[in-house]
């Protein structure tokens, strides 16, 4: 893994703005250049404890440096209010130069 590499991490929630608020706090420390939340809800159809759930939720896409993605994982299973919170990364294969520039500019360098 590069420290120019750079993803896409999507999370999901059922309150759309407790996921607003918990965006613009990872964007203020840095752990997310910036956050797409879907206006529309996502219906998500799945199963949990052993019943098919179907339920109306809100989606983030963040653009973020990969090597923040595990930070990013602790602090969503920490604050998420859903026991086993989606967060999932994948690897942006191809972008605007000045935009990936621009993720990297606006995001830190992992801690720890």
């Amino acid at each position: 893994m590069s420290d120019d590499d750079i993803c896409d991490v999507t999370i999901t929630a059922d309150d759309a703005d407790w996921l607003a608020g918990f965006v613009r706090s990872l964007v203020e420390d840095r752990l997310a250049a910036c956050g797409n939340i879907t206006t529309a809800p996502v219906r998500s159809v799945y199963r949990w404890e052993g019943t098919i759930e179907d339920a109306l939720e809100a989606q983030v896409v963040l653009h973020t440096r990969r090597s923040l993605v595990p930070e990013i994982v602790q602090r969503t299973d920490r604050e998420h209010p859903d026991d086993v919170p989606q967060v999932l990364a994948v690897p942006v294969v191809a972008a605007n130069p000045a935009y990936h520039r621009w993720v990297l500019a606006e995001t830190r360098e992992p801690t720890g």
